[in-house]
């Protein structure tokens, strides 16, 4: 079967930076798949070679098949876009510029799934007004309209709910994974990594431009058998010998390596003795998260 993505070794130079360094990946039909990584780790520039916008220094990437660069016109025909960036053009309506977007793929009756994606997407009460005058929000809604508009078997999403409310979000995601039912590829980048964990089947971790993981979603889950140890303590700081087990910090709360739950008991004397009281405490185990922070740290999990 052919891939659906395909890139071997893909490598992007830039004057003073080195942003892809030989990544190899395949992306199967039909896959609901997760980039994940940290800022500056290569993601949008391999997005932006296979949707043709920058060019590879080396290497090769394909879509369903077709050559990104020799075969540009097909290989864009069966890719769908959703930026990261809010691009739009402020002179037309929603209704409008999905009716353009659908002539530059050659659609001239494209108007019930225009409509279709109009009320998919809640934008059924903004369709006639103009881009400039919507939220954000509701011009990433126009943005996902315009990537789906020719139907791609192929569907991008660079941090696609980055900003914006739970509705547009719930909605956006109960949509895609229909057309993940339906057959579509979905690639997915996200800094929400609870999304994907709970949508990609397999996932990829760049670093500094190079692939550190490729994994089914689950088999990393397993493979992580510490759990997280979640505190809220007073005074809100930490004392230095805790400083190793760090994972994050999500306000007033600590979440901190727990390897061995026969450790418990020995942190939270540790804690007393530091003269910081436990306000709320739990134990939880290990999520997508908690390994991405490890692979990221160059950890095992």
């Amino acid at each position: 079967m052919i891939p659906a993505i395909e890139v071997q070794g893909l490598d992007k130079r830039y004057p003073g930076a080195h942003a892809l360094c030989g990544v190899d990946l395949a992306i199967e039909p039909g896959e609901f798949f997760g980039l994940l990584g940290p800022n500056g780790a290569g993601k949008t520039t391999l997005i932006s070679i296979l949707a043709g916008l920058a060019r590879a220094s080396a290497g090769r990437a394909r879509v369903l098949g077709f050559d990104v660069g020799r075969d540009y016109r097909e290989a864009r025909r069966r890719l769908g876009v959703v930026p990261q960036e809010l691009v739009f053009d402020p002179f037309f309506t929603v209704r409008e510029t999905l009716r353009f977007q659908s002539g530059y793929f050659g659609l001239r009756h494209n108007e019930a799934w225009i409509d279709e994606l109009i009320a998919e997407l809640g934008l059924v009460d903004k369709a006639d007004t103009n881009l400039r005058r919507l939220s954000g929000g509701m011009k990433r809604r126009v943005l996902v309209a315009q990537a789906l508009v020719h139907r791609p078997p192929v569907i991008v999403l660079d941090e696609p709910t980055a900003g914006v409310d739970v509705e547009l979000r719930q909605s956006l995601w109960a949509f895609i994974r229909r057309l993940n039912g339906e057959g579509h590829t979905v690639l997915l980048t996200t800094h929400y990594l609870e999304e994907a964990e709970t949508l990609c089947g397999r996932v990829a971790m760049l670093k500094a431009g190079r692939v550190v993981a490729l994994d089914r979603t689950a088999h990393l889950l397993a493979g992580a058998q510490e759990r997280r140890l979640e505190l809220v303590l007073s005074p809100a700081t930490l004392p230095d010998a805790f400083v190793p087990r760090l994972l994050s910090r999500e306000g007033e709360r600590f979440v901190l390596a727990l390897p061995d739950l026969a450790e418990l008991d020995a942190i939270l004397a540790g804690l007393r003795a530091s003269g910081r009281q436990v306000v709320d405490l739990a134990v939880r185990p290990a999520d997508l998260e908690t390994v991405f922070m490890r692979i990221m740290a160059g950890r095992s999990t």
